[in-house]
Parts: C-alpha cells; sequence; structure tokens
C-alpha cells in the first residue's frame, strides 16, 4: 500500500490527487489520500470530494505502518517521555526538488510521499482519465450558469488574478509575489495577436484591483460570484474558456489545464516564485506559452 499526503488549496489537493493516482497506476499498487494534516489546519479545507474521484482515505493506522519506525511499547513509553517525534520510517520519501523526480516510480509498493508534485509529468498519460475525475457532482448556481452560458457563445479567455493572501499574508507574498501587471499587458496583447475577437472573463479575489487597472480592455466580463458559491465553480468556468492567461497559482493552472479545447492558448507567468532559484521549468506544460 502507498499513502500520499493532502494538504494546502484546491490546486495543491488536484495535483498531490492527481500524481496519488499515477503512482498508484504505474506501480500497480493501492494507493490512500492521507487527510489528516488538515486537523487543526485553518487556512484550507478539504475539497476533494467535490470531485468524481474514487481513492480511498488513508486511517491512523495506515499511515503510522508505512511512514514510521516500528517501535515497542518500551521505545514508545521512552519517546513520549521525552517529547521526541517519532522516527520517520524508510518507506518515508519526500519531494526533494520543485521540477520533475522521476525517482519516485522506483520507490516501491509500501511508500508514504509527502510533497506537491506540482507538474504534469507525473500523470499526463491519465489526462482523460482526470477529464472524468474533475469533474463536479453538485450542480453549479444559476449564478455561474449564466456565466457559463456567456463563455461558451464567445471566443472567451478566461483572465485569472490572484492577490488575496498573496498581498495580505507577509509569509506568502515573501514566497510568490503577486504578477505584475505589466504581465497582463503582455498577455492580453499576445491573445489579441492570435484573435480576431477575444472577450476576457476576469476572474479575481481582488475586483477593486482588476477593475481599476484592465479598463484598457474593450470586451470584458468580471465574474463576480457571491461569496455563498465555492470556489470550484470559478476553476470550473476557467476550464469552460477557450483560452487561459493564468497567475503564478495552481488553482488557475488546474483551470487551464482542465480546458480541454483542442486549439487553446494558455499564457502563464515565467516568474512563479520570488525565489528565482526554485527551478520550475518542468511546471508549466511545453504547449503553454511564459511571459
Amino acid at each position: 500500500m502507498t499513502v500520499v499526503n493532502i494538504i494546502g488549496g484546491l490546486g495543491n489537493q488536484m495535483f498531490q490527487y492527481a500524481f496519488a493516482y499515477a503512482i498508484s497506476r504505474e506501480n500497480d499498487t493501492e494507493v490512500k489520500l492521507d487527510i489528516s494534516l488538515f486537523d487543526g489546519y485553518d487556512l484550507r479545507n478539504y475539497e476533494l470530494e467535490l470531485f468524481n474521484i474514487n481513492i480511498a482515505e488513508a486511517s491512523q493506522e495506515d499511515v503510522s505502518i508505512i511512514k514510521y519506525k516500528k517501535e515497542n511499547i518500551f521505545e514508545r513509553m521512552l519517546r513520549k517521555a521525552k517529547r521526541e517525534k517519532r522516527e520517520l520510517s524508510n518507506n518515508y520519501y519526500k519531494e526533494k526538488q520543485f521540477n520533475f523526480d522521476k525517482k519516485v516510480y522506483n520507490t516501491g509498493q509500501d511508500t508514504y510521499f509527502e510533497g506537491y508534485w506540482q507538474s504534469e509529468k507525473y500523470f499526463k498519460a491519465y489526462r482523460n482519465q482526470f477529464l472524468k475525475h474533475f469533474v463536479l457532482k453538485k450542480e453549479i448556481h444559476p449564478e455561474s450558469l449564466r456565466y457559463k452560458q456567456n463563455i461558451l457563445n464567445t471566443e472567451s479567455v478566461g483572465l485569472h488574478i490572484r492577490r488575496g493572501d498573496y498581498v495580505t499574508n507577509v509569509h506568502t507574498n515573501s514566497v510568490h509575489g503577486t504578477c505584475s501587471l505589466e504581465y497582463y499587458r503582455g498577455a492580453i496583447l499576445e491573445i489579441e495577436k492570435k484573435n480576431i475577437s477575444p472577450h476576457f472573463f476576469i476572474f479575481s479575489d481582488d475586483h477593486a484591483w482588476a477593475r481599476e487597472n484592465l479598463n484598457f480592455i474593450h470586451k470584458k466580463t468580471f465574474v463576480e460570484l457571491e461569496d455563498i458559491i465555492p470556489d470550484h465553480e470559478e476553476m470550473y468556468l476557467m476550464s469552460l474558456c477557450k483560452h487561459n492567461i493564468i497567475a503564478n497559482s495552481s488553482f488557475s493552472w488546474w483551470g487551464a489545464w482542465l480546458n480541454d479545447h483542442p486549439d487553446k492558448i494558455v499564457i502563464a507567468p515565467q516568474k512563479w516564485f520570488n525565489d528565482t532559484t526554485i527551478n520550475t521549468d518542468d511546471l508549466i506544460p511545453k504547449s503553454w506559452i511564459r511571459l
């Protein structure tokens, strides 16, 4: 049995699930998802249950058997007395690098994987399956449905602006930063060079900033859903657009990746992290344009 940890926002969870599914197929092993890290995790909720997925959740016993070294009752008592953390087993495999790591397929069947696995190289071979797995179980709200009709009836371009915690959270801002207005201007020009009459559907968690700074776009619609409508409906609407301009965000990465239009144009930022030493070469599919 193999166990894969699940943590972070919806986009991160989707990467981890896709990795887990691919590992199960490549290594011909049962895989379970460890969602225990969400206990006491206030930033995000577990959301994969929204989709049509079929990998079981790992129990505490499953995690214990794979992730940690075995210990007898006396070793356990001694560790607790010293307030030491339980020692990880040789079957524990933590992501060592941001780019694709082909060694994950040689770890054996009994492995605990911890990481984010943000490259389609892990799971691209199973794209057709994921187009079925990442289908929403519930009908979208009427408000989302109205945007959907407009998206389907135009030369739609989903443009995502991620600010929110990328601006307000000091740590998150230091890691990610935000995409510049120059990036969006360049991406819009790139789309306009290739399309006769693009209509931009603007998705953002900061509509005030978007309205103030994107007034130069001729044909545009701001996708503003009520607070009661969950974020995954926005990702779904992004995926319906004919083309995408994404932010440095796994959320819009998946919106673009699930876009199944054969002639789609996807534009992504060259700078994904503030730390430019992080190798993101495998993050963006080769067919996408980086600016």
